[in-house]
C-alpha cells in the first residue's frame, strides 16, 4: 500500500464537481437542460418542484463546481451546462483509474 500525500493532478478539479453531482436535486436541474440549451432561473424553477430560493442555491453550487456556466443577457442570467469542464474532469479521473488499476 502506498502513502497518499496529495490528490492526483488528474483529480484536482473534481472534488467540488462530485459533491455537486452527488445531490439528487442538482442532478434533476442538470437533467432539465436540453442539449446546448440556456435556461434562466424562472425556467428552471418552472421545471422543478423546488422554490426559487432552493433552485438559486443549487445553481450556485453547480456554478461554483464548474458544472454550469452563467451569462447575463440584459436583466436575465442564463445558465448552460459546462460540457467541456465536466468531460475533462471525468475523463481525467477515468484515465487515472485505467492506468493505476
Amino acid at each position: 500500500m502506498k502513502t497518499i500525500l496529495q490528490i492526483p493532478s488528474e483529480w484536482a478539479d473534481t472534488s467540488k464537481l462530485f459533491i455537486a453531482l452527488g445531490d439528487e436535486q442538482r442532478q434533476r436541474i442538470l437533467l432539465a437542460f436540453e442539449p446546448d440549451e440556456r435556461l434562466n432561473i424562472g425556467q428552471i424553477v418552472a421545471a422543478s418542484t423546488l422554490s426559487r430560493t432552493a433552485v438559486s442555491h443549487h445553481l450556485r453550487v453547480l456554478r461554483e463546481a464548474g458544472a454550469l456556466q452563467s451569462e447575463k443577457i440584459g436583466k436575465e442570467v442564463f445558465f448552460h451546462i459546462n460540457k467541456k469542464m465536466m468531460t475533462e474532469a471525468l475523463e481525467g479521473v477515468l484515465a487515472y483509474i485505467k492506468t493505476t488499476i
